[in-house]
Parts: structure tokens; sequence; C-alpha cells
């Protein structure tokens, strides 16, 4: 699946005015934004993949655009993919990466395997 330059370059712009710690890494089908070793936002041909508050999930899935992430066929609490036509201004896709960004600061990063 071919990427969304576009995306990726919109979502690199405004995580690095407020973040230096950003790895990106090939995940998902995507690129996946890594911010402080967590993971945060992820990009895909056709979509935002936005990590959250889990308790927040409710009031998340009733956005424009906003779907469950179901990428292994189960649904993964705190996580929602955000469809492009939600995503067609700047002031909305700072919302998402917004929302990723203030969860990133509490989210538990994954426990690094020992190789």
């Amino acid at each position: 699946m071919a990427l969304n330059e576009k995306l990726i370059e919109r979502v690199r712009e405004i995580i690095s005015l407020t973040h230096e710690n950003v790895q990106e890494k090939k995940m998902f089908g995507g690129i996946c934004f890594m911010v402080n070793d967590k993971m945060c936002v992820g990009v895909e041909k056709t979509r935002l993949m936005v990590r959250f508050d889990p308790s927040k999930t409710d009031e998340i899935m009733e956005k424009e655009g906003c779907s469950p992430m179901d990428f292994t066929g189960r649904t993964m609490k705190g996580f929602a993919f955000v469809d492009m036509e939600a995503l067609n201004t700047k002031p909305k896709l700072e919302y998402w990466i917004k929302l990723a960004l203030d969860y990133n600061k509490v989210a538990k990063s994954s426990k690094k395997k020992i190789k």
C-alpha cells in the first residue's frame, strides 16, 4: 500500500513544533510516529491512526470520520482511525494530533523486548 506522503509531512510538521523526541517507524502498514518512545499517531494511505485516552472512547467515536481501530480483527481500546475527509483542514488535523499528544504524556510505553 502506498503511503500518504502529504499527510505524513503535515503530521511531522505539527508534531515537530512541540516535541523533539520523535521517531518514525514502519508499523501497521504505514508510518507510526513514536513520541517519547510511545506510539502516538500513524499514517496510512487513506487514514490517520490516533492513540487516545480509552476513557474518552464514546466521545471520540462520535466525531466525524472516526472509527474504531480494528486492524487485527478486534477493536483496540484507545485507538481510532480517522478518514482523510475529516482531516482536510489544518485545525482538524491539529485536533487529532493534540488529542494523541495529550494522552502521550500519561500513556504507558510498551515493554521493550529483550533480545
